[in-house]
């Protein structure tokens, strides 16, 4: 089972960026498509972004497209989240996630969680 691990989270002000990154531990990353969710407080977790096994074809929910990029190198076991024009409805924990299947709808399958890292946007 691959152990993933978050990093990047952190404040920001309405209409700033962050990174976040998620490395994996373990030779099947490569293998698998990726996702990231997020889950705000009181809410239940939702699909965020997910990505094909080479990247190849990057899949977006409609609240974040247009302002997130998703993006891996499989040469660092490394999935990101490149998140740009936040707003404070994008606060929430946020988790990555290995799949067995994803879509503009979500990713599927989830085989493994990172343990996630916060994101707070201010107005």
């Amino acid at each position: 089972q691959v152990q993933l691990v978050e990093s990047g989270g952190g404040f920001v002000q309405a209409g700033g960026s962050l990174r976040l990154s998620c490395a994996a531990s373990g030779r099947t990353f490569s293998s698998y498509p990726m996702g990231w969710f997020r889950q705000a407080p009181g809410k239940e977790r939702e699909f965020v972004a997910g990505i094909t096994w080479n990247g190849g074809i990057p899949y977006y929910s409609d609240s974040v497209k247009g302002r997130f990029t998703i993006s891996r190198d499989n040469a660092k076991n490394t999935v990101y989240l490149q998140m740009n024009s936040l707003k404070p409805e994008d606060t929430a924990v946020y988790y990555c996630a290995q799949a067995n299947y994803c879509s503009n709808n979500g990713c599927y399958g989830i085989g493994s969680w990172g343990q996630g890292t916060q994101v707070t946007v201010s107005s």
